[in-house]
């Protein structure tokens, strides 16, 4: 289904992808019907004056089955009620990602994995834009790809960021290249098993042909095993495998012309990016025909991307890093391991948030040696309590804010010192989004 015209669709959930698709599909001649569990709604348009109806405030298993097609957000579990009934009434449920690849008159790369996706898609958007100044970056990262089809043309290039979430609902969804950065234990209260969640990830690689590339991490130990038709691309910091270290510099055979040919790309002292990130964007940049001296200057000037251990301010000659987009253990646990390859010191640690069954002993583990001081805030902060006694870790305490926490930083810390906010969990028992909740620490550090 690729001509939309007088199909009967609903759109369910208006935030930025919902309102995007709906907008796309109405402009495509659909008759576009628009819901949300909230009755009010902030739009980005006046709906009304787009063609586009509107049931807010309504549980759409009600009515779900006067419609051809649905498009849910990625907030929309699969498990739903309304879901499962369109889906025995044989009514198609598709994600705003695959409705965008529907669309997309050009190649699309696409990039998953637990931790890592925004800087790794950003970092090839940046890489690629040298060599086709078409490229679009998309996706989960913030920008709906449905937003932009219209002005794609067939010979620009999109890099689009894609959660577990959108992948549920793809159908024929098919990039050019499709890469898994990692894959570790996340979203629980959403997936219900660690199985589910490897297989909604696993959906990036479903329809993937002998002509498309799939690059994987070689050092995860669920995505090495993985065996997705079409050609295998693996990345790793420990094994010489498509694209590696060996004595502190990158090395890609991702285009080599020779078996066994390595070309040198860059040293990893001179990036700023995680050496796991630096790799994957190797390899599917690389992957895609970008010369090494284009993937190498990138590499070199690449600043970060916001809410990612970014710099905010020093005080009292201690660093402040925001990195609230760590909200799963393992995220934080690379923070704290890229601070520890950087200064001998440990970090004093804020930590805690929303609740997603997340298992915090292996993070906590990692406190003796890389923590000074752990400061626990929201919903986990007993959890980890808990999980720092049965460690044995006394170095932390439990405070009500993010505004006490950065306050007790400050008392704690000493000329040298790293402050991190790596939270190890989601935001949402305190804030709208982990940006929020990172823009609120960085006025905190700034007050």
């Amino acid at each position: 289904m690729n001509d939309f015209s007088a199909k009967k669709i609903l759109v369910c959930g208006m935030a930025r992808s919902g309102q995007a698709a709906a907008l796309t599909l109405s402009r495509l001649g659909a008759a576009v019907t628009a819901t949300d569990a909230r009755a009010e709604i902030v739009w980005d348009y006046d709906p009304e004056s787009q063609g586009i109806s509107t049931r807010l405030g309504e549980d759409p298993i009600n009515f779900i089955t006067q419609f051809e097609l649905i498009i849910i957000s990625p907030g929309i579990s699969v498990y739903t009620d309304f879901v499962k009934k369109a889906e025995a009434a044989g009514i198609p449920v598709w994600g705003e990602t695959e409705l965008a690849y529907r669309l997309c008159p050009c190649e699309m790369i696409a990039i998953t994995g637990t931790n890592g996706k925004t800087t790794v898609t950003t970092l090839v958007g940046e890489i690629l834009k040298k060599i086709n100044p078409g490229t679009v970056v998309a996706g989960n990262i913030g920008v709906p790809l449905t937003s932009l089809v219209e002005k794609i043309l067939p010979g620009d290039l999109v890099v689009a960021e894609i959660s577990s979430f959108q992948l549920e609902t793809i159908a024929a969804f098919r990039p050019k290249i499709a890469a898994i950065l990692n894959i570790t234990e996340d979203h629980l209260d959403r997936h219900h098993t660690m199985e589910n969640y490897i297989a909604a990830k696993a959906r990036i690689f479903e329809n993937i042909g002998k002509n498309e590339i799939c690059v994987l991490n070689y050092d995860n130990n669920i995505t090495k095993l993985l065996t997705p038709r079409g050609k295998t691309l693996f990345f790793s910091t420990r094994d010489e495998v498509d694209v590696f270290v060996r004595n502190g510099k990158i090395f890609s055979k991702a285009q080599s012309k020779n078996p066994g040919e390595e070309i040198f790309i860059i040293e990893l002292s001179e990036t700023k990016v995680l050496p796991e990130n630096a790799l994957a964007a190797t390899a599917i940049a690389h992957a895609a025909g970008a010369p090494p001296e284009i993937i190498a200057e990138t590499l070199r000037n690449f600043t970060g991307v916001e809410h990612r251990l970014e710099f905010v301010g020093e005080i009292g000659g201690a660093k402040f890093y925001n990195d609230s987009k760590a909200t799963n253990p393992d995220a934080t646990i690379k923070a704290l391991e890229f601070f520890g390859q950087n200064q001998s010191r440990p970090v004093i640690l804020i930590a805690g948030g929303s609740d997603k069954d997340a298992d915090f002993e292996p993070l906590v583990r990692l406190f003796h040696e890389k923590v000074s001081y752990a400061i626990l805030i929201g919903e986990t902060s007993a959890q980890i309590a808990r999980t720092c006694d049965a460690q044995n870790f006394a170095s932390y305490i439990t405070v009500a804010s993010l505004e006490d926490a950065v306050l007790s930083a400050k008392e704690l810390a000493r000329p040298g010192d790293i402050v991190l906010l790596s939270p190890a969990c989601a935001s949402f028992d305190m804030f709208k989004n982990f940006e929020e909740r990172g823009v609120v620490f960085k006025k905190f550090v700034k007050k």
